[in-house]
């Protein structure tokens, strides 16, 4: 047979998006490309500025491209993605992780052509972002978080100062900004030096006695201190005026938000019995009939979720969990899951990914919380951290609390731990059996413990 010659044509991916373009996004420029038979120079530099912007959204127009992907820079890229997504356009946002370039290919031209291949012929799949109402959330959520940081940094002045003095009244009370420590130190800084007279500021909810806070304020009053205690304090309080404000506006935005649930016909389930209630109110509105109202569901009903979980899973996802088809796709998404790495058929690793997400730190600190919980799910961290020790415990539970949330928000059901607890029943009767069987065949009988009489 006569031999085949070799085929000397390059071997190409069909082109799924034909209108695709790829923008590498930057601090002061944007490098844009379009397929090379839309315009005689393909790949334009555009500038940062908004009318630079507009213009580049032009000539994608002109040009005939309806889809574009960017990455993720920083912030850089949210003011071109609300205009071209309010222009009609697709934006495809995705992970710089994902579309790394081979080695000696790293230029800002290079880039953009990459991005705007892969997308055409399909290899990219976009981030997920909530809808607008819920992104206007987001960034107060985060900002808020900063105030309240802010403030904690003022407060360890304060406690700084009054080291410096040696008195000791933040070891006697166990918040020096509540209402008892506040209004000793309005006194103080007043110019009341008394020590009892200072004490009859004592709270009656304070354990410590009014003598043991006289004792905690006997101390060396030193100018330079008492000035630094009183910026601190100031600044505090503006701090606290901030987050005031903030959650003023954060209110207005929930307002905003379509009901999922009305709560005239399905009012909100009363709090968990049990839970630990703070000792003021944060933020100044009723915070947790809002979210129950936007979810369709109470989430505080799971065991080790409270009221500022819920609000940061609020605002980091919104109320539409329908771009991932499953719970185990949420999970995996948000790096809870293991991440098996096979290669010749040998395992290398079955570690969670290296993912940075605020909703998996928030569900791990959850999962932690729930290390003295009588729940199922307090149940299932305490064995988990007997077998698998604390980290990996508290991934599992944040993988389970990911999925019971999932599920919850998807189908605006309330939280049945029945459900749980029947599974956890179903595991309890298999250890049973396996300890049953493992008797038999040592030659021995396995005899239940007579219950204890409860007096």
């Amino acid at each position: 047979m006569p031999r085949r010659r070799p085929s000397t044509r390059p071997v190409t991916m069909p082109v799924l998006h034909p209108h695709a373009g790829g923008i590498d996004v930057g601090a002061t420029e944007l490098y844009v490309c379009v397929p090379l038979d839309r315009d005689p120079q393909p790949i334009r530099r555009f500038g940062a500025f908004t009318e630079d912007l507009h213009t580049l959204a032009d000539w994608l127009t002109q040009c005939g491209v309806t889809s574009v992907a960017m990455e993720s820079t920083g912030v850089y890229w949210i003011p071109l993605y609300q205009i071209l997504e309010a222009r009609g356009f697709a934006v495809c946002l995705v992970n710089a992780r994902h579309v790394k370039n081979g080695p000696g290919r790293k230029t800002d031209v290079q880039d953009c052509q990459w991005l705007q291949y892969l997308h055409a012929v399909g290899l990219l799949r976009a981030s997920f972002r909530p809808p607008e109402t819920v992104c206007a959330v987001r960034p107060l959520r985060r900002h808020r978080e900063t105030l309240v940081q802010g403030a904690a940094t003022h407060t360890q002045h304060m406690q700084k100062a009054l080291n410096q003095m040696n008195l000791q009244l933040h070891h006697v009370l166990s918040d020096l900004t509540g209402v008892t420590g506040l209004a000793i130190l309005d006194a103080l800084l007043a110019g009341e030096r008394d020590p009892q007279v200072l004490a009859r500021h004592r709270d009656g909810r304070i354990k410590a006695s009014q003598e043991t806070i006289a004792k905690a304020l006997v101390g060396d009053y030193r100018p330079e201190h008492l000035f630094t205690l009183r910026q601190s304090l100031a600044s505090y309080r503006h701090y606290q005026g901030l987050i005031a404000e903030c959650d003023g506006e954060v209110e207005t935005l929930l307002g905003a938000v379509a009901s999922q649930v009305d709560p005239g016909r399905q009012p909100l389930p009363p709090a968990p019995a049990g839970r630990r209630k703070p000792h003021r109110k944060i933020p100044g509105f009723d915070l947790r009939a809002e979210l129950y109202r936007v979810l369709g569901t109470d989430l505080t009903q799971v065991p080790g979720l409270q009221t500022p979980t819920v609000h940061t899973l609020f605002a980091e996802l919104g109320a539409d969990l329908s771009a991932f088809p499953t719970g185990a796709h949420f999970a995996s998404w948000l790096g809870l899951c293991p991440d098996n790495r096979i290669s010749g058929g040998k395992v290398l690793s079955v570690s969670t990914r290296h993912v940075k997400h605020r909703v998996a730190q928030a569900l791990r600190l959850a999962a932690q919380s729930l290390c003295r919980s009588q729940s199922v799910l307090g149940d299932f961290f305490r064995r988990m951290r007997a077998k698998l020790g604390a980290p990996k415990a508290i991934t599992a539970t944040a993988h389970k609390l990911a999925r019971i949330v999932y599920h919850l928000i998807r189908t605006r059901q309330p939280y049945d731990e029945s459900r749980l607890a029947a599974a956890d029943t179903a595991r309890r009767r298999h250890s049973e059996a396996r300890l049953r069987a493992q008797a038999r065949a040592l030659g021995f009988q396995l005899v239940p413990a007579p219950a204890q009489a409860v007096s």
